[in-house]
């Protein structure tokens, strides 16, 4: 069962690092390029189209993973009375915060991009990436004090 559970812990680490690069990568240097006008919709809209499924891919074994991991270490009073559940439990919500604001934000993207435009939508899809970008460090943070109370260096 231990190979089982490092296997379901490599998915989750890689699949989370994966999914937060990639909408800190959106945030900052896809979405000013394309408010700079540097780009044509067509290529925009394959990228962010990629970036949806990724991003839902994501949330899914996410879900799945960190259920399974929540399931093997943690009862509902650990959950809701440790500060370590308080960890986890605060991974969920921001996962579930960054989960929508990607989404509006291809949305809003999407629209736009419809219409043969790239500025006025990269603008508005913008502010939502901002605001993901913002969760993507935050679940970074969140993630490396579990890591470094896992590994005995952070006491909780």
């Amino acid at each position: 069962m231990a190979i089982v559970d490092a296997a379901f812990y490599a998915i989750h680490l890689l699949v989370g690092a994966l999914w937060t690069g990639s909408v800190l990568f959106a945030a900052a240097a896809v979405l000013p390029t394309a408010r700079a006008g540097e780009v044509r919709p067509e290529p925009l809209s394959a990228v962010f189209s990629r970036l949806t499924t990724l991003s839902r891919g994501s949330a899914l074994v996410m879900l799945l993973t960190g259920g399974h991991m929540a399931a093997q270490l943690y009862t509902f009073e650990s959950l809701t009375a440790s500060p370590r559940g308080h960890l986890v439990l605060t991974m969920t919500l921001l996962w579930l915060v960054m989960t929508g604001l990607v989404e509006v934000g291809n949305s809003r993207l999407q629209d736009g991009l419809d219409a043969k435009k790239v500025r006025s939508p990269a603008r508005t899809a913008g502010r939502f990436y901002r605001a993901a970008g913002v969760v993507a460090v935050l679940l970074l943070l969140d993630a490396g004090v579990l890591a470094a109370n896992s590994a005995g260096f952070l006491p909780l």
